[in-house]
């Protein structure tokens, strides 16, 4: 699977976003827009609320879902962050930026999330839109793997899970799952095989 900035690297943010398990300040959002190339990184409080409303949003993408349910919500934030796409030649070759010049950072965000989910969908598949098939922790993911049958978003949670399974056949009981400590502002589906990112600022 291909990803370029404004494609599969924008739904890996969107997933990011979903992650969040608070509504961020601004400050808490710079290392996670940060890591997505994302260059005009410095929101308002208000901006960060707007983006918190926005990742609920996001989430209903993610996960098992009928397809025509899938491309009906990532059509909704499509319209809600619509803008005039144009080609950029900011950095020597031309690209699409879906967000126009001076756009705020809130709208900018906006703008590639619902981008890079309606990538995933039309050129490669909708259900590599994942959720973790761990119990108790569900974290949204995108699957870059060759095959995308990826279910566990990260090898963390793929190796516990079947510890826990292990167990419960050998004792024929559940053991739980305990759901990894969370920083306060977001937890990153990080870790999991064929997660390469390619660099780059947007």
């Amino acid at each position: 699977m291909q990803f370029n900035h404004y494609g599969g690297e924008a739904a890996r943010l969107a997933a990011d976003l979903v992650n969040l398990t608070e509504a961020p300040h601004s400050a808490d959002l710079k290392p996670l827009l940060s890591a997505h190339g994302v260059v005009n990184r410095t929101l308002t409080t208000a901006q960060a609320e707007t983006i918190w409303t926005w990742s609920r949003r996001l989430a209903a993408c993610f996960g098992r879902q009928n397809l025509d349910e899938r491309c009906d919500a990532v059509n909704a934030l499509l319209a809600d962050a619509s803008s005039s796409p144009r080609i950029s030649l900011h950095d020597g070759r031309p690209h699409l930026h879906y967000s126009a010049p001076g756009a705020d950072p809130a709208a900018h965000i906006r703008a590639i999330t619902a981008a890079g989910l309606a990538y995933v969908i039309c050129s490669a598949d909708a259900e590599r839109l994942g959720r973790c098939a761990r119990r108790d922790c569900a974290l949204a993911f995108v699957d870059t793997s060759r095959n995308g049958k990826r279910a566990y978003c990260s090898v963390r949670c793929a190796n516990n899970d079947a510890v826990a399974r292990h167990r419960e056949r050998r004792h024929g009981s559940a053991t739980p799952t305990t759901r990894p400590t969370t920083p306060r502002a977001y937890r990153s589906a990080v870790g999991g095989a064929g997660m390469e990112r390619q660099g780059g600022q947007k």
